[in-house]
């Protein structure tokens, strides 16, 4: 417990993520009672800095939040005109028929956003409303009364490298509220924090997840067709990994692309950054991107555990909204949906109680509201399709998966019941000695890029003089055992090339482990992937990361 003495401000409730789910979470607080006091913290220089997102929004929590959000100007504009799934080779591709897809596989009525910009815009309807919104506030600590989570820290900074207050060293704040909601999104530190703590997670499968990258570019006019949208399967993947990609054409002759690695592959010499670049290569791609630009890049990490995986979302005095608990569709590859359900399912229950005098206790009713309405509905039709996949691969994941999913469409049943996921994506990766290194085309400047070239495209800060927000339990664990065993994994399976294996005669192990946090993007896939589980993403001071500008 910390012994620093700080300011404390006392609020209703306090939301930690300006995400889809925590501004939802805002927003209806203030539909249903104007005058609680409710306090947004986000850790990005603004609101949208860290939003990284496909994506194709399913308007449901738009529509149940804001109803009116078309004639309030909502940056959702791009509706999807065509829709279709492609198998790739190694040189040529095969198209899925739709016909054959359950309908809630169909993007009729989904729109191409980008979810920074949206957020953006939700940011804006709730300051209207009065919720009072502080980004560069990184939430870094929880309060706790007792067994009671009273409120965050946020704000502390100024920090020496080595941790101690530096000259210009601000301790923060104490920030309290009647009940607290973590909306940090994926593999967030607070929520982590919550689920080790309560042990939240007991009864219920491991989450699982997936390294998403993405690329932002303005091609030729000629080969834009607003509205379309792909997603692929297959090459360059093959049975290394699973995964895909997906194409959207969203406004302004722009194209989002994106890779998924699904972070449960078991060769450690997988470079999940390195099959993004070479998928850009495959000649139906490189035909689109041909005479183009990218514009801007960035990654994050995904919840795919699904329903199996949703832990205990209620404390004493807090909740866990959004992908926090990990509400994701992994065949939809939809999430932001259910983010903004389980803001408004927060705030309802959160506004009744505040309302009958009560604080501190466990929201159970957000719980039930989660599992019993729409998000269950959701996510319950899907369970089995991630772990068909890493059972049996695509291919029976396919048809396992689909099987389920229709039947579980029009019977409200899933026919393979619940599919267990098993180990966690750490304990996934096997000894380096089972395999042999991928050899990797090396980028050609104009389709494919080094992870440090992109990175730049993804406007990333820190503070150099700050301590280092990846923390290692034991620094001698790299190089001691994940280098011999493991062919040490962090030096690929980031997607910005924080960490590095460096030659150095002059210490005893003839090499050293080198964190670059600068480059840090906060996609959080080294406290997940790590198979010695020896990295801790913690967060750096607010304002400090990405700053993406319409992810």
């Amino acid at each position: 417990m910390s012994t620093i003495e700080r300011e404390s401000m006392e609020f209703d409730v306090v939301i930690v993520g300006a995400g889809p789910a925590g501004l939802s979470a805002a927003i209806r607080c203030k539909q249903i009672d104007p005058d609680l006091n409710v306090v947004v913290l986000e850790k990005g220089s603004e609101v949208g800095a860290h939003i990284l997102s496909g994506a194709v929004l399913d308007p449901v929590g738009l529509n149940a939040l804001i109803p009116d959000w078309k004639d309030k100007g909502a940056p959702v504009k791009t509706a999807v005109t065509s829709d279709s799934f492609v198998v790739l080779g190694p040189a040529g591709s095969a198209r899925i028929p739709n016909w054959p897809m359950p309908r809630l596989m169909s993007n009729h009525g989904n729109y191409i956003v980008s979810m920074g910009n949206v957020c953006r815009w939700l940011a804006e309807q709730a300051e209207e409303l009065g919720v009072e919104i502080f980004p560069g506030m990184a939430a870094s600590e929880l309060v706790m009364d007792g067994d009671r989570v009273a409120g965050v820290v946020a704000g502390e900074m100024g920090k020496n490298p080595d941790g101690t207050p530096g000259p210009s060293y601000e301790p923060g704040m104490e920030l309290r509220g009647k009940y607290v909601m973590i909306a940090e999104g994926v593999r967030g530190s607070l929520a982590k924090q919550l689920i080790e703590k309560y042990d939240l997670s007991a009864g219920h499968e491991p989450q699982k997840f997936g390294i998403g990258m993405k690329e932002i570019w303005e091609i030729d006019p000629a080969k834009h067709k607003e509205g379309t949208v792909v997603h692929t399967m297959g090459w360059p993947l093959g049975k290394n990994a699973g995964g895909g990609s997906f194409i959207y054409h969203a406004e302004n002759n722009q194209v989002f692309i994106g890779f998924v690695v699904h972070l449960n592959y078991e060769n450690p010499y997988l470079y999940p950054y390195a099959e993004f670049q070479r998928f850009k290569h495959h000649p139906a791609i490189a035909e689109l991107l041909e005479g183009g630009k990218r514009v801007a890049y960035g990654a994050r990490a995904i919840s795919e555990g699904g329903w199996q995986s949703l832990p205990k979302m209620t404390v004493p005095g807090a909740l866990l909204l959004g992908c926090s608990a990990g509400m994701v569709n992994v065949p939809r590859i939809k999430g932001n949906h259910n983010a903004m359900l389980s803001g408004i399912a927060a705030a309802n229950a959160a506004a009744a109680a505040i309302s009958a005098g009560r604080e501190g206790d466990e929201l159970v009713e957000y719980e039930q509201d989660v599992r019993t309405g729409l998000i269950a509905h959701d996510l319950k039709r899907v369970r089995n399709v991630k772990p068909a996949w890493s059972r049996t691969g695509m291919m029976g994941s396919l048809m396992l998966g689909g099987m389920d999913m229709w039947v579980a469409s029009l019977f409200n049943r899933n026919i393979l019941r619940t599919w267990k996921h098993g180990k966690t994506d750490a304990a996934a990766t096997r000894p380096a000695k089972n395999y042999r290194p991928i050899d990797y085309p090396k980028p050609d400047g104009k389709l494919s890029f080094d992870r440090l070239t992109n990175v730049a495209f993804s406007f990333t800060n820190h503070e150099e003089s700050q301590p280092c927000h990846l923390k290692l339990k034991d620094p001698t664990v790299p190089i001691r055992v994940n280098l011999p065993e493991y062919a040490e994994p962090a030096q690929r399976y980031c997607p910005a090339g924080v960490y590095e294996v460096v030659e150095d005669k002059s210490v005893p192990e003839g090499a050293r482990f080198v964190i670059n946090f600068q480059n840090c993007v906060h996609c959080k896939t080294c406290d997940i992937k790590d198979p010695s589980q020896n990295i801790v993403w913690t967060t750096p001071q607010g304002g400090d990361g990405p700053n993406y500008p319409n992810m």
